[in-house]
């Protein structure tokens, strides 16, 4: 009995970004990724590659070259290897495990809402919530002072608030240390954790045990010389599967976090509306009991292709693609 035909299709897309995305000291005016289909038989299959400016090991034009390659070769019935760039092995991992359905279609929408500093908007954001009250601030922008004060008077106002913190390496011991000062002790055990305070490893593990605030990996996980290790002051691992790997890759780092009494989060690298669709899946089935950081749509000015819940942002279709493969 023959194989059914297999097809494959790499589209190339970009989406305007809202005013203002700054990452990495750069501005961010466009979006830009792939979407890979795969079809086999009455099967299909979708994957999102959109390596992420200042973050990832790779170019885009890298990750598609990647891309279009394993498609053509699959496309002709060659089974070969993931690719090995960490954004082109994620999205072919997404598309052949809906192709084969072990992506379950259960999915977590839940997103800690991100914060701008503003405590009534918040408030408002997470009267809708159910259950815990999660939220998260970009912390390491402004002086570290001001991220204090803000911190505080959110910890403050919303009693029953758990922070996520992100700082993405930015501060100095001296600037970690002002931050502190500025969040009332009696709250601090209402951060969840704070991501990668410090430059260096050993000065955030410094910062937990001489302030009590739990801290998290993020960049850390993507690095040579990490090992997962219970650490006193780490209580979580924030994990960016675009910036990861494959799927498999993912499974693993979730269940070494796991077993390890760490809680794994899964988290956004502002992905378009489909690669968000299947984090929220991914999130649902490895991370159920978590809530994961994917509150980045806002950030954008269109979805793509599979709509987000209740989001009112026009979508991009199919259609308005222009097919590289």
């Amino acid at each position: 009995m023959t194989a059914p035909e297999r097809r494959a299709r790499v589209y190339r897309w970009q989406i305007p970004m809202d005013a203002g995305v700054v990452l990495r000291e750069r501005r961010l005016k466009t979006r830009d990724g792939l979407l890979l289909w795969l079809r086999q038989g009455e099967r299909e299959g979708w994957g999102e590659i959109s390596p992420l400016p200042g973050f990832s090991v790779e170019s885009l034009e890298q990750a598609q070259a990647e891309a279009v390659g394993w498609a053509q070769g699959w496309q002709n019935g060659d089974d070969a290897a993931l690719p090995t760039l960490p954004s082109a092995a994620f999205g072919v991992s997404c598309a052949l495990a809906e192709l084969h359905d072990e992506l379950p279609d259960a999915a977590d929408y839940r997103a800690a809402p991100l914060c701008t500093g503003d405590p009534d908007e918040l408030f408002a954001v997470l009267q809708q919530m159910p259950g815990e009250k999660v939220a998260k601030v970009k912390v390491g922008l402004w002086e570290a002072v001001r991220d204090g004060m803000v911190v505080n008077l959110l910890l403050e106002a919303i009693p029953d608030l758990q922070l996520r913190l992100d700082a993405n390496r930015a501060w100095t011991p001296l600037k970690a240390q002002q931050f502190a000062k500025y969040v009332n002790p009696a709250y601090r055990s209402r951060i969840a954790f704070l991501e990668e305070p410090c430059r260096t490893r050993d000065d955030s593990r410094t910062f937990a045990r001489e302030t009590g605030i739990a801290i998290a990996w993020d960049e850390s996980l993507r690095e040579a010389d990490f090992t997962f290790a219970a650490e006193p002051g780490v209580s979580a691992v924030v994990i960016k599967p675009m910036l990861t790997g494959s799927l498999q890759k993912v499974r693993e780092q979730v269940a070494a976090a796991h077993a390890l009494g760490l809680t794994a989060v899964i988290s956004s690298s502002i992905e378009s509306s489909l690669g968000l669709t299947q984090l929220a899946r991914i999130a649902a089935w490895l991370t159920p009991q978590t809530i994961p950081g994917l509150d980045t749509l806002n950030l954008m000015q269109a979805q793509l292709v599979r709509r987000w819940p209740h989001s009112e942002l026009p979508c991009i279709a199919l259609d308005g693609l222009e097919p590289l493969l």
